[in-house]
């Protein structure tokens, strides 16, 4: 079975990670979708509810999965039994970024990072994006999916 971690931080999800692990599922068997926890950082949802955006968004997907790690992503993915890491990239600076990672990862354990580039109509959409447009009371409910919603 060939499963992949799509790791991040999903404060929030957005359409981008949304097609990107819709893509995902037909290359892997399983997709989990990783959050990770950073206590330095701060997040504008919580763990329970960047959780509950992904498997509302996935409900209907038996291939997605959603857990949560600190630490590495590769050791979480050792611990787990994961060969693969899924990226999305938006730009040539996101290829930059992720490719040291890569050669990071792959320097700690023998795991693949595959990287899918982003859909033309998604590749702008960033969470630091919707955050700005949610605090300044923005319309961001066409950069995310469908359960993600501001109570």
């Amino acid at each position: 079975m060939k499963r992949a971690l799509f790791p991040g931080s999903f404060d929030p999800i957005t359409k981008g990670h949304y097609d990107i692990i819709k893509r995902g599922v037909t290359l892997f068997d399983e997709i989990i979708v990783a959050i990770g926890v950073n206590a330095d950082k701060k997040y504008m949802f919580t763990l329970k509810e960047r959780q509950s955006f992904i498997e509302k968004t996935f409900a209907d997907e038996p291939k997605v999965k959603v857990m949560t790690y600190k630490g590495l992503t590769v050791d979480f993915c050792k611990d787990i039994g994961v060969e693969f890491i899924l990226r999305g990239l938006r730009n040539p600076a996101d290829f930059e970024f992720e490719k040291a990672i890569a050669h990071t990862n792959r320097d700690l354990a023998p795991i693949e990072t595959v990287f899918l580039l982003t859909s033309a109509d998604t590749s702008y959409i960033a969470s630091s994006i919707v955050r700005d447009v949610i605090r300044n009371k923005g319309d961001y409910t066409k950069l995310v999916p469908d359960s993600v919603r501001i109570k």
